[in-house]
C-alpha cells in the first residue's frame, strides 16, 4: 500500500476514540489488522472510521462488545439466509433487557422517593421500623426463611 489510508492517530481522532481503543478492538477482532506503511505505521482504510462509530453507537445502545462482534459478524454473513442472528432480532432482545432495567430503576426511584418522604435518616434505625419504605423487612423475611430451610 503506498501512503494511502489513515494512520492510527488520524483514525482515532476522526472516530473520537483513543489509540488504546484501536489496539483493543484489533485484539478482539472487531477491527482487522491494518496494512503497514513502508515505515511500519499502521494504515487503516477510511471506512474504518464508520466502523468505529458503529461500534461506539452500539455500545451506547447497551450492546456489549461481544454482542457488537456478533452483530458485525451477522452483518457480514447475512446473505447465508439466517434470520435469527441479525440486528432486528438482537435489537428486540436488547429492548427487552432495557425495558426490564427501566422497570427495576423505576422501583428503585419510587422507593428512594418514599424513603425521602418518610424522613428516613438512618439505615439501621429505619430497617427496624415497620413504616420504613425501604425493603429491609422483605430482606429480613427472606433471610429468616433461608435460615429455616
Amino acid at each position: 500500500m503506498s501512503g494511502s489510508g489513515l494512520r492510527s492517530g488520524q483514525l482515532a481522532d476522526a472516530a473520537g476514540v483513543n489509540l488504546q481503543t484501536l489496539r483493543y478492538y484489533e485484539r478482539r477482532g472487531l477491527l482487522t489488522a491494518p496494512l503497514r506503511s513502508p515505515g511500519g505505521h499502521r494504515l487503516y482504510p477510511a471506512d474504518t472510521v464508520t466502523l468505529l462509530r458503529v461500534i461506539k453507537t452500539a455500545q451506547r445502545l447497551g450492546f456489549t462488545l461481544d454482542e457488537v462482534a456478533d452483530l458485525l459478524d451477522a452483518g457480514r454473513h447475512r446473505h447465508r439466509g439466517r434470520s435469527d442472528t441479525g440486528l432486528p432480532v438482537r435489537a428486540r432482545e436488547k429492548l427487552v433487557e432495557v425495558e426490564q432495567k427501566l422497570a427495576n430503576l423505576t422501583v428503585i426511584r419510587d422507593t428512594l422517593r418514599a424513603a425521602i418522604s418518610a424522613g428516613c435518616d438512618d439505615l439501621v434505625a429505619c430497617a427496624g421500623s415497620s413504616c420504613c419504605p425501604l425493603p429491609f423487612a422483605e430482606l429480613a423475611e427472606r433471610n429468616d426463611r433461608a435460615d429455616t430451610c
